[in-house]
C-alpha cells in the first residue's frame, strides 16, 4: 500500500472540483506580453510592477558582479557568505527607506516568518489583520505567541484588542500588510500606529506589494502616510517591483542586530549570488532616477480600471494595481482564467483557501510597461470572455 495514496486523492478531488491548477510555464522574459506554453499572451499575472526584470541596468549589473565574484557566496552570511555586495545593498535599502538599518533575507516570506519568529515567544501576543499575508500567519504560529485576529481593516477591533492586552504580561505586535495582496486595498497605517503607540505594542508593517508602488520614489506606505520613525519593523520585498529576489526587514540598528543572531531563515540559507545583489543595488539607483516608471503605472492602473468599470466588473476594494475581478466560485474563476489564456490573456484564478469561500476572483496585476494597445485589447478579451460565461 503507498503510504502518499491520500495525496493522490487529495489532487483528484482537487481535479474534481475544478479547482486544480497546472504550472504555465514562462519562455521568454519576464515582460509585458509573454510566451507561456508556446503561446504569446498579455501578462497580467505578474509582479513586474516596474518593468525592471528587463531593465539595461540591473542586467548589466548581475552580468558584471558575476564577471567580477562569480556565481555563488559559498555559505551563510554567519560563516563566510556575507560579502561585499550584501552590505552594500543593506546600507543603501536603509537610507531608501530612513532607518538606521536593514538585513536582507533569501524572500519576501523568509523576512516576514523569520522575523516574527525570532522577536517573539509563548508569552508575547500578535494583533493580526484576517487578511495578512500567509508568511505573516506562519510566522505568527512559529513564533508560538498568541494570536489575536481582527475583522480586515478594523482599527477599532485591533485597538481594542491591545486595550484588553495592555495591563497583561508579554510584548505585543500589531501587525498589517500596507497593500494587501489579493484586494489591492491599503493598510489603515495611520489609526493602527496610533492604537499601537497608545497601547505600547510594537508597529510592523509588510511593504511587499507597496515597495516601489506608493510613496515618494517607491518607499512604501510609510512614507506615503508620513508615518517615519512611528512603525517599528518594515519588511519589503525584492522580488516586486524591485525586480529581482528576496526580501529585507527596516528599523532599529538593534532590531537588525538582534536578526542576524536569530532569524533562522537569515542564520540556515545561503545568502544571495552576487548577480542578485548587483541587480537589487541597480533597481534602487533605478527608482530615485527614474519616477516616470512608477507614474507610468499608476496612469496605467487608473486606464485599466476604468475599463473593467465601464464594462460592469467588479473590482472589490481594489485602490492599486493590484485589481481583482471578482467572480464567485472557484471553480469559475479558474474556468474564466483559462479562457482568457486562450484568448491571449494571462490572469490567475484564485479561490479558497487563498481566499474566502464565495469571493473567487480573477487577480490582474498591470505594469509600467503595458500599452494602452496592449491593455485595449485586454479589456476587450475579459470583456468578450465574460458575457460569453455569463460574468457580466
Amino acid at each position: 500500500m503507498d503510504p502518499l495514496a491520500y495525496l493522490s486523492e487529495q489532487l483528484a478531488g482537487w481535479r474534481e472540483a475544478g479547482t486544480y491548477q497546472r504550472l504555465r510555464i514562462l519562455e521568454t522574459e519576464a515582460a509585458a506580453e509573454s510566451r507561456f506554453d508556446g503561446r504569446e499572451v498579455i501578462n497580467l499575472a505578474s509582479n513586474n510592477y516596474l518593468g525592471l526584470t528587463t531593465h539595461p541596468r540591473l542586467r548589466e549589473a548581475a552580468l558584471e558582479a558575476v564577471r567580477r565574484y562569480g556565481v555563488g557566496s559559498g555559505a551563510v552570511r554567519t560563516i563566510s557568505g556575507t560579502m561585499t555586495l550584501h552590505m552594500e545593498l543593506e546600507e543603501r535599502i536603509a537610507r531608501f527607506k530612513n532607518v538606521e538599518a536593514c538585513v536582507v533575507f533569501q524572500s519576501g516570506f523568509a523576512a516576514n516568518a523569520g522575523t516574527v519568529s525570532a522577536i517573539l515567544g509563548p508569552d508575547d501576543h500578535i494583533v493580526s489583520d484576517t487578511l495578512n499575508h500567509a508568511s505573516i500567519i506562519d510566522g505568527c504560529r512559529l513564533s508560538r505567541a498568541k494570536i489575536h485576529v481582527f475583522p480586515h481593516k478594523d482599527t477599532q477591533a485591533a485597538a481594542q484588542i491591545l486595550a484588553q492586552l495592555a495591563s497583561g504580561p508579554g510584548r505585543k505586535l500589531l501587525i498589517s500588510d500596507g497593500v494587501f495582496s489579493m484586494d489591492g486595498d491599503i493598510g489603515p497605517l495611520p489609526a493602527l500606529v496610533e492604537a499601537a503607540e497608545r497601547h505600547g505594542a510594537i508597529m510592523m508593517v509588510d511593504d511587499a506589494h507597496a515597495s516601489g508602488v506608493l510613496g515618494r520614489a517607491g518607499r512604501g506606505t510609510i512614507d506615503h502616510f508620513g508615518l517615519h520613525g512611528r512603525v517599528q519593523i518594515q519588511v519589503g520585498t525584492l522580488s516586486k517591483a524591485v525586480g529581482v529576489l528576496g526580501g529585507y526587514v527596516c528599523g532599529s540598528r538593534d532590531l537588525i542586530e538582534f536578526l542576524y543572531h536569530r532569524a533562522r531563515p537569515f542564520l540556515f540559507s545561503t545568502s544571495h549570488p552576487p548577480a542578485v545583489a548587483a541587480a537589487c543595488l541597480a533597481a534602487f539607483d533605478v527608482l530615485e532616477q527614474e519616477p516616470e516608471r512608477i507614474e507610468a503605472l499608476w496612469n496605467n492602473t487608473r486606464y485599466f480600471k476604468q475599463g473593467l468599470a465601464g464594462a460592469g466588473f467588479d473590482t472589490g476594494l481594489s485602490e492599486t494595481p493590484i485589481t481583482p475581478v471578482m467572480v464567485g466560485e472557484a471553480r469559475r474563476a479558474h474556468e474564466f482564467s483559462r479562457a482568457l489564456f486562450e484568448e491571449g490573456v494571462l490572469a490567475t484564478g484564485i479561490g479558497f483557501p487563498t481566499v474566502p469561500e464565495g469571493k473567487a476572483r480573477v487577480r490582474t496585476i498591470v505594469t509600467a510597461t503595458h500599452t494602452q494597445a496592449q491593455l485595449d485589447r485586454a479589456l476587450e478579451v475579459f470583456t468578450r470572455v465574460a458575457r460569453r460565461m455569463g460574468i457580466i
